[in-house]
Order: C-alpha cells, then sequence, then structure tokens
C-alpha cells in the first residue's frame, strides 16, 4: 500500500543505485549462499532452503529499517516493486538449480508450470492489490499503515514460530550450522548491499536504502513457498531462523553505518 506508479518511473531516476542492488541481488547472493553450504557442510533439504532464502525478494521490513537509519526509503519502495517482479522469474529459476544439484533424482519436489502460476500470484496478487487500494482511497491506505506493519509482524512471527516446530528435530540437528550460514548470509548481504554501491559512487542514504533492501529478505514468503508450493516444510528452516536472526543484525548494522556516516 506503499506503492503508486510513480515507483517504477523513481527506478529510471535512479538507474546507479537500481543496477548496482539488483547486481548484488541476483547474482552474489546466490553465489554467496551456495558457498556458505558448502562451508559449513549443509546438503538437502536445508540446503535447498538456504539458496530459497537467497532467491527471496526484500521485504517491507527493508523499508521500515531504511526509515530508521536515514536512508532513501522512496528508493527502497522503488526496489521492492521491481523485485517482486524479477522474483517471479529468477526464484524457480534458483530453486529448480538448487534441487538438482542438492537433491537430484528426487522428482516429488520442484517448480513446474502449475506451481509457478502459485509463486506468480503469491509474489504479486498482494502488491497489485495494495497498490489497488491506494489508488482507491489514499488516505485508507495511509491510515492502515500502522497497522499492517503490526499485523504484518504478528504473521512473520506466526509462520517463523511454525516452521520451526514442525522441523524441530532438522533444527537440532543442523542448529550450530545453520545459525552460522544464516548469520553470516544477514551480514555479508548487507555488507554487500551498503559497500557496493558507494564502490560505484552512490550517496550514503542511497547505499544505506540498497544495504536494507539487499540485506532484508522476506522470510515469510520463502516460508509460505516452502509450505504451500513446494509442499516440503524442511526448506522453510533456513528462513524461518533467518526471521528471527535478521532482526538484531540489521540493527546491529545499521548503527554502526550510522556511527561511521
Amino acid at each position: 500500500m506503499d506503492l503508486t506508479a510513480a515507483d517504477f518511473v523513481r527506478i529510471g531516476q535512479a538507474s546507479r543505485a537500481v543496477v548496482v542492488a539488483l547486481t548484488c541481488q541476483l547474482a552474489l547472493l546466490p553465489a554467496v549462499a551456495f558457498g556458505l553450504i558448502g562451508l559449513f557442510g549443509l546438503d538437502g533439504a536445508v540446503a535447498v532452503g538456504v539458496m530459497l532464502l537467497a532467491a527471496s525478494p526484500g521485504g517491507a521490513v527493508a523499508n521500515l529499517y531504511s526509515h530508521l537509519f536515514k536512508g532513501d526509503v522512496a528508493l527502497n519502495i522503488s526496489l521492492t516493486a521491481l523485485n517482486a517482479i524479477i522474483a517471479v522469474l529468477t526464484l524457480p529459476l534458483i530453486v529448480n538449480l538448487a534441487l538438482g544439484w542438492f537433491m537430484p533424482g528426487d522428482e516429488s519436489v520442484g517448480l513446474q508450470f502449475s506451481k509457478l502460476m502459485e509463486v506468480f500470484l503469491i509474489v504479486l496478487a498482494p502488491v497489485a492489490a495494495g497498490m489497488v487500494v491506494r489508488a482507491a482511497n489514499p488516505l485508507f491506505a495511509k491510515a492502515m499503515d500502522r497497522p499492517v506493519r503490526i499485523g504484518s509482524a504478528v504473521l512473520l512471527a506466526v509462520v517463523v514460530i511454525g516452521a520451526i516446530l514442525a522441523n524441530i528435530g532438522l533444527l537440532l540437528d543442523d542448529a550450530l550450522a545453520l545459525a552460522g550460514v544464516v548469520t553470516l548470509f544477514c551480514l555479508i548481504s548487507l555488507g554487500v548491499g551498503f559497500g557496493a554501491p558507494r564502490l560505484f559512487g552512490v550517496g550514503h542514504r542511497q547505499a544505506v536504502a540498497c544495504a536494507f533492501e539487499v540485506g532484508l529478505h522476506n522470510a515469510t514468503l520463502a516460508i509460505v513457498i516452502a509450505q504451500s508450493v513446494l509442499s516440503a516444510p524442511a526448506f522453510a528452516l533456513p528462513a524461518a531462523v533467518y526471521g528471527v536472526a535478521m532482526f538484531p543484525l540489521a540493527a546491529a548494522f545499521g548503527f554502526m553505518i550510522r556511527r561511521n556516516a
């Protein structure tokens, strides 16, 4: 409900920041996730879950952190909109490649055409619905901003707890390795999301926006796709752990870059 058509126009006005952020998110982060999987010796469903998390776009929480730490929130909103569209293509591709690599020969899971349509609806339908509400009644959309944010936080908590409880045995088996992968992945994502734009001459406020957009993935989306689309709850475990860890890690990172600024 933050999105308007003007947000898509703004993408062209901040083209350098957009290109750098998307390159980090679409190319570098899946490679980072793959490397961390090998480093910590993960395999099977947990490894696929890490790649699913890496393929998930940034979530609305990135906008909140960008606001708190003086980033360019308008750029965040534009990147979120663009990410949602691109993820419809890239997320199934990365997940299917991960399934072929980490679970070869298992044809019981995967994103075939019918499931691709489910991903399409899960990713884009809420975005489109929010934009319609905003266009039809801007005052209502503004009034609902705080309740929807609170409701989103509650929903995230519910799906995270559910995913952890459903996979508690698997979590206990891989707890240390999974915690290490998730923590490093989040910190590297935030660092790359901030450092790469600065390296290419993007201003500080825009770099802060890129950092949180690239660094904070939509854990709820990853969990829903794992459980509802792929019918593989074990794939949701990395996103569930990430959903708990990302909040303090992002806050610590935000304080660090604000202090150094």
